[in-house]
């Protein structure tokens, strides 16, 4: 997710609540992709149906407020890499949540911000900002606490325990690295693009690259079990809600774009994994995990 310069002490009360919403939402959507992952469904099935349903809404949006589609040469070529990287970045995400406690994966993928200022340096030679030097070593020490890097907590020892979580912690970094790219490609070259158009073509790349994904293991993979399709039914609905809401209810309320306030996600996730599917961490995992996010939020807070 992006941040916006807006801080919340800016925003109305309606506001708040839906940036609440929205962040609760996408935690529960990893929540429920778990759920489907633990039930028979594959990834790329997960991201088949969650990217087509939210590319049918996004562009049933654009049709409803007759959004103009208007595209410059530039346009036409990094609109495909977005959405290219995006459909890896899903696909990757899903797979860290497939094979980590949840909170643990979207706090990896919450280092995106770090990945964001390393592809801006060296894509367009942007320097990186004072502030985002000082949250690095922070966000850091943060994510090496909450992921146990030594083991202690887990009592396996650091080679167990990366034997463990290592493949789901490369899953979640690469989710972060292409998201970050992803997040820069946007600002630089379709920053002037409705978000509306920008999500449908992105949300419909993602889509076709998840079925081709899909074919290639033999097809979607379908829950094995009733939980599994409330958990592939709750991922569909509760993305497609929540990207329905951003588009159309945050605008109206004075929000332009996204706000840090939603980095509270992995919060959201970790009690709500922990309620539903019995997933806890260690109390030193959620002090790191909660530095993580507040880091991530005084970077969205920041004055453009």
């Amino acid at each position: 997710m992006t941040s916006s310069a807006h801080s919340p002490a800016a925003l109305s009360r309606a506001a708040f609540a839906t940036l609440l919403l929205i962040a609760f939402m996408m935690g529960a959507n990893h929540v429920a992709a778990r759920l489907a992952f633990d039930h028979g469904v594959s990834v790329a099935t997960a991201v088949a149906f969650r990217s087509s349903v939210t590319a049918l809404v996004v562009a049933a949006i654009l049709l409803v407020y007759r959004v103009p589609v208007r595209l410059q040469a530039r346009h036409r070529k990094a609109l495909p890499a977005i959405g290219l990287l995006v459909g890896v970045q899903s696909l990757c995400l899903y797979a860290a949540v497939a094979r980590l406690p949840v909170a643990l994966a979207l706090l990896a993928f919450n280092t995106y911000p770090l990945w964001t200022a390393l592809w801006a340096r060296l894509v367009y030679r942007q320097r990186p900002q004072p502030r985002v030097l000082k949250a690095m070593p922070v966000m850091l020490i943060g994510l090496a606490l909450a992921l146990d890097v030594f083991g202690a907590a887990s009592g396996l020892g650091a080679s167990g325990h990366w034997a463990r979580i290592g493949v789901g912690v490369a899953f979640a970094l690469a989710a972060a690295a292409t998201f970050g790219m992803a997040l820069v490609l946007t600002q630089h070259e379709t920053g002037e693009l409705d978000g509306r158009l920008r999500t449908a073509t992105t949300m419909a790349i993602v889509a076709v690259m998840a079925m081709i994904a899909a074919s290639a293991q033999g097809g979607l993979s379908l829950p094995t079990a009733p939980t599994g399709w409330w958990g592939l039914l709750g991922l569909t609905f509760l993305y497609g809600t929540a990207f329905t809401i951003m588009f159309t209810v945050l605008p109206k309320l004075g929000v332009v774009g996204n706000s840090a306030i939603m980095n509270i996600e992995p919060i959201f996730a970790l009690v709500l994994a922990w309620a539903i599917l019995g997933q806890s961490i260690a109390a030193v995992q959620v002090a790191g995990g909660l530095v993580v996010v507040a880091t991530v939020m005084w970077l969205g807070l920041r004055k453009a």
